[in-house]
């Protein structure tokens, strides 16, 4: 969450999940050079992706001042992971 007053871009992200021999889920992305996250769920490998991306893209805004990757638009398509 940000700062007081502070307006948050959402941006969408592609995400590559692969279950791994050992049994863990292993997210990348070719969107964020460097995004490399693992959980015992998918889902848990998405809720963790979620915050490497999110300090991965601080950390360029701060280098570069801008990202390239889209903000989310008014319509788009997401996949929903639900554990039952």
């Amino acid at each position: 969450m940000g700062e007081a007053g502070e307006i948050i871009m959402e941006r969408i992200i592609k995400l590559h999940i692969e279950k791994l021999p050992e049994g863990v889920y292993l997210a990348t992305s070719d969107d964020i050079q460097g995004l490399v996250a693992e959980g015992r769920t998918a889902a848990e490998a998405i809720d963790i992706a979620r915050d490497v991306a999110r300090k991965l893209i601080e950390a360029q805004m701060e280098r570069s001042g801008s990202v390239s990757i889209p903000e989310v638009s008014d319509n788009f398509d997401s996949l929903l992971v639900v554990g039952c």
